[in-house]
């Protein structure tokens, strides 16, 4: 049922009522504006300058084998993905639960040498980090117990080092989670996915 006087007709130029508001009708109403600078999503170009920054920071890029049957990277294309990867310090696997034996500044550099480990195996998979065009995702495990919650404050022990050494290249995607229990009782473990040159 309509109201009184209501016009039902639909023209050809109008989009139909479920779309809501009208669209353009025609190419030269509207001009789409044009990014003066990149997105995030445009940080492609290889960071030459990563192995250099990896000696100034004194990062020992030693990789550590696998625990299990798997490889430590694998690449597919122009992505590498490297398998979940522990906390190392001094030869020694840093053990703990965070909200139990850990507090968060704990958390966060066990974060950091977990990239540490990460660069070391990417390293050996490609020769060289400079050939790195973006860190594209992170996933951040936290061995902790049940009632803790600062998951993102420990994941950035991660994050800071690689936009450290990566500059914008390094900004990534990131989920941060809680987990009962990690391998041989590690801190934090971390999976990470890179575009490469």
């Amino acid at each position: 049922m309509t109201e009184e006087g209501a016009d039902t007709t639909e023209s050809e130029d109008e989009p139909h009522s479920d779309w809501g508001a009208a669209a353009p009708k025609s190419s030269d109403s509207y001009d789409a504006p044009t990014p003066s600078t990149p997105t995030n999503g445009d940080h492609t170009m290889p960071n030459h300058n990563a192995e250099a920054k990896v000696t100034e920071l004194g990062l020992d890029l030693s990789a550590n084998p696998p625990m299990a049957n798997y490889v430590p990277a694998v690449r597919a294309g122009n992505l590498v993905f490297l398998s979940g990867h522990g906390p190392f310090q001094d030869g020694k696997l840093i053990r703990g639960k965070l909200g139990a034996d850990l507090d968060v500044d704990a958390g966060r550099e066990a974060a950091r040498a977990v990239v540490v480990q990460l660069l070391a195996s990417l390293r050996a998979e490609l020769g060289t980090l400079d050939g790195v065009s973006r860190i594209v995702k992170l996933l951040c495990m936290v061995n902790c117990t049940p009632d803790f919650g600062d998951h993102p404050a420990v994941a950035n022990g991660a994050s800071d080092l690689l936009v450290e050494i990566f500059g914008e290249a390094g900004r990534h995607a990131r989920s941060a989670v809680g987990m009962q229990a990690l391998p041989a009782g590690m801190a934090v473990e971390i999976e990470m996915i890179v575009e490469v040159e």
